[in-house]
């Protein structure tokens, strides 16, 4: 049974606080985000506009916490967005800054997880996201070896091609396809490519670091740190 979307997102599920839309808007139409129960975080991947008059364009993300809302407007042209839904029922992170509304990706220093592999945190507990981390994750080209998360997960490909090995199962990605991983489910995203790294897009609670994976007894007493 497939279990990436090509489509316009993941609806929320048992046991999963996360969901995943997607929003398109033509040239100076408008939309209002917001949840009552749930914290909001966009990203705009196509386009530009202005949330509540803030300028947003390719690669800002914006934060709208539960129980508030904000008008997105497109500018001409349009935009495009993925919006993503994190539910009250998961624990909150102790806040470790101040509330920040928009964050660009340009602007934030990327950190690195296993494998090569590099991220930008664009919101979490440092900037007012308690209930769930927003990053931008960079895959280099081939695999990494089979391991988990111990936070509840949903991956939106922003560019790039490649493989998800989940359990038995094989899924092929592209530009637009999201999956959902659970705590503790063993998996592998591959990157095709030979020449360039697979964006992606990824959401995780409770909130923390992208770069913790853990690996099974055996992958972990061969894998080794390169240079």
């Amino acid at each position: 049974m497939a279990r990436v979307d090509l489509s316009d997102g993941l609806a929320p599920q048992a046991g999963s606080p996360l969901a995943l839309e997607r929003l398109q808007l033509g040239s100076d139409e408008t939309a209002v985000v917001g949840d009552d129960a749930a914290d909001v975080i966009l990203f705009v991947f196509v386009g530009a506009g202005a949330l509540d008059g803030d300028a947003v364009s390719v690669g800002a993300a914006a934060l709208v916490p539960a129980g508030e809302s904000a008008t997105l407007a497109a500018a001409d042209g349009g935009l495009s967005a993925v919006v993503f839904f994190v539910g009250a029922e998961t624990d909150l992170h102790a806040p470790m800054g101040s509330r920040e509304r928009i964050a660009m990706t340009d602007e934030v220093v990327p950190g690195r997880a296993p494998g090569h592999r590099t991220f930008q945190i664009l919101f979490g507990p440092q900037n007012g996201s308690t209930r769930a981390t927003l990053f931008v994750g960079y895959i280099p080209p081939g695999k990494a070896p089979w391991h988990y998360h111990l936070y509840d997960e949903i991956v939106w490909i922003w560019h790039g091609s490649g493989r998800c090995y989940l359990g038995e199962e094989t899924e092929d990605l592209a530009d637009g396809a999201a999956f959902r991983l659970a705590s503790r489910e063993l998996h592998i995203v591959e990157n095709l490519a030979l020449d360039r790294d697979m964006v992606v897009l990824g959401l995780l609670t409770p909130a923390g670091s992208p770069s913790a994976a853990y690996l099974l007894p055996g992958v972990a007493a061969t894998y080794a740190i390169e240079p």
